[in-house]
């Protein structure tokens, strides 16, 4: 059995926490939880699952005395975005190994302290970091490089993600981390700290397709739009007012050293209908330019017709890290990044 600490119960949280009381090869030892209302709950009660005798703590050094394998780290991705860092490299310096879907795909992107810190927690503690998820994580990282193996030449990749985010329920995710509601005549979020949140994150994505064809990043140029809403708009987290922010595309452009160039984007909005013939109901478009040219419509949906439109991404962002858990914790200490499956290479 491998002994699994879950780190935050939030939306994501609760979907990893029941899929861990669900497995048969993984042992709950410790619950993590920032709201205090959820501080000595049994974990079976926040996951809707039996009593599990695991009790929900926010002390930290708690957690870390647990004997433990691994922590599942699904927290909010917070501003700025090192802030988190602290608290994973202290589990890391404590022996335990880290899958997180809040960053750390790629750290190697971040030369300097960024990197260096975390690196060294892995050398003192024996563990291993590692980011998964669905975007960044799995469609930029792994699906993107295994995709350019069916090109003879390869000239351009682009990848677009568009997310429906009516039925989001949180205010704080939906207003704050996304943008919505804001108002651009008073602060421009494509330039601010949020810009530069997603830019740090979406960084080690370009990074790691750059490794994986044998190069790096030459230039990163940010091309963000917003979409205002035509009229007053009522979603679950609450009313975007008519002229506010009711959609963000976060873009960039990369050139890599080799020539080869790479556009990345994700659209959240609050209405598809705001986007015209861009809103074909698939969740993710890829297409790679040379010979030959590749396109793919990639799309995940719920068996339940009636489930929350996010609960696929949130099941699929889940499996992912779960399944990462057996090759974490047999992989040396340092940060760990699933090779790339027979990526396009011009040289040997």
């Amino acid at each position: 059995m491998i002994k699994v600490i879950q780190w935050a119960t939030g939306s994501m949280g609760r979907t990893a926490l029941r899929r861990i009381i669900d497995h048969a090869d993984l042992e709950l030892v410790g619950v993590y939880v920032y709201d205090g209302n959820k501080v000595g709950l049994d974990a079976g009660t926040i996951a809707k699952r039996p009593v599990t005798g695991i009790l929900a703590t926010n002390d930290i050094d708690a957690i870390l005395a647990l004997d433990a394998d691994v922590v599942l780290h699904t927290p909010r991705i917070t501003l700025p975005y090192m802030r988190q860092n602290t608290e994973v490299e202290q589990l890391l310096a404590s022996g335990k190994n880290v899958v997180s879907i809040a960053g750390f795909h790629y750290p190697q992107a971040h030369v300097g302290p960024y990197s260096d810190r975390l690196l060294s927690a892995c050398c003192a503690g024996g563990s291993t970091l590692a980011g998964m998820g669905l975007n960044p994580g799995f469609v930029g990282e792994r699906l993107v490089p295994l995709l350019t193996g069916l090109c003879a030449k390869l000239e351009f990749i682009s990848s677009h993600e568009m997310v429906e985010a009516s039925a989001m329920p949180s205010p704080q995710f939906v207003f704050d981390t996304m943008g919505f509601g804001s108002d651009p005549a008073q602060c421009d979020i494509t330039r601010g700290p949020l810009a530069d949140l997603y830019g740090e994150l979406y960084r080690e994505t370009f990074a790691c397709v750059a490794v994986a064809l044998g190069t790096s990043i030459a230039r990163l140029e940010p091309d963000h739009r917003l979409t205002l809403a035509p009229e007053n708009i009522r979603i679950a987290a609450g009313t975007i007012p008519r002229g506010r922010v009711a959609a963000t595309e976060w873009c960039w452009h990369a050139e890599f050293v080799d020539g080869r160039r790479m556009t990345h984007s994700l659209l959240w909005t609050a209405d598809t209908r705001l986007h015209g013939a861009k809103a074909d109901g698939t969740h993710w478009q890829v297409e790679l330019g040379g010979r030959p040219n590749v396109k793919l419509s990639l799309d995940i949906s719920d068996p339940d017709p009636d489930a929350p439109p996010n609960r696929a991404a949130s099941d699929a962002t889940v499996a992912i890290a779960i399944r990462s858990i057996p090759d974490i914790c047999a992989a040396p200490p340092g940060f760990f990044t699933y090779p790339a499956l027979a990526p396009f290479r011009e040289r040997f």
